[in-house]
């Protein structure tokens, strides 16, 4: 079973093959999002990136946003006219708010087609399966996803939430963030949002992944664990297994 695993980001969307161990089996191939991008030139990109990438029986889409059912419900990047933090354009934010991309998809390419929020991709990717497990995803803003006993638990937009003075997690803890005020002064604010949102969650496990987590430096809990970007393509074959409730180690 050949599983297209795509990985949306704000900056890129990058995807390749996968064995049903998501073992990638192609190249990884990644696509710069080109703002502003309206859902045909999203579907755009991904009919591009899988004409590329080779035969496939089956799709795993991971985006940002409140993603339900594979339905978008909100997504912070893609309705800006320049990219993330840039202005929201209200016409893209129409255009993308209840667009079915998994029907879409599903439609178009007539494979049987998964679309969630991208950290719960990534999470797929990493989990134990055994207790309450949370994945954070650094990269443009804040990811989230929460998993209980290998269950995915309905979707909460941390990233949304403030931290302080109307600043939200995503503009605290993005990449963009980094960039401005250092490296050393981003690691303590991501320490100090494990710290404080650790009582909200009472995790058993905290993985933390994204294209910003290598920047960590700080000493991490026994509880915490950084692992690599690319488990947001590899999440995308034990996507399926979770979805059936047959996870396993």
């Amino acid at each position: 079973m050949r599983t297209l695993s795509i990985d949306c980001g704000g900056s890129g969307i990058k995807g390749a093959i996968l064995d049903p161990d998501g073992n990638l089996t192609s190249d990884r191939v990644r696509y710069r999002v080109a703002y502003p991008m309206a859902p045909a030139d999203f579907l755009a990109v991904l009919d591009r990136l899988a004409t590329g990438a080779g035969d496939f029986d089956r799709v795993t889409v991971g985006m940002p946003g409140m993603i339900r059912h594979g339905v978008v419900i909100t997504t912070p990047h893609y309705i800006t006219v320049a990219g993330p933090h840039s202005r929201v354009d209200p016409a893209l934010a129409e255009a993308w708010s209840g667009f079915d991309v998994q029907t879409a998809l599903t439609d178009r390419w007539q494979r049987p087609t998964v679309v969630l929020n991208d950290a719960q991709v990534q999470g797929a990717a990493v989990i134990s399966g055994h207790g309450y497990e949370v994945m954070f995803t650094l990269g443009t803003g804040l990811g989230c996803a929460e998993f209980d006993d290998g269950v995915i638990q309905p979707k909460l937009e941390v990233s949304r939430a403030p931290v302080r003075k109307g600043v939200i997690y995503d503009e605290w803890v993005g990449a963009a963030a980094r960039k401005r005020i250092g490296n050393g002064k981003w690691n303590r604010r991501v320490q100090q949002t494990i710290d404080g949102l650790r009582p909200m969650f009472c995790w058993d496990h905290l993985y933390l992944g994204g294209g910003e987590a290598t920047r960590v430096k700080f000493r991490l809990q026994e509880d915490v664990t950084v692992v690599p970007n690319i488990m947001g393509i590899r999440g995308g074959a034990r996507v399926w297994e979770l979805r059936k409730g047959a996870l396993t180690g």
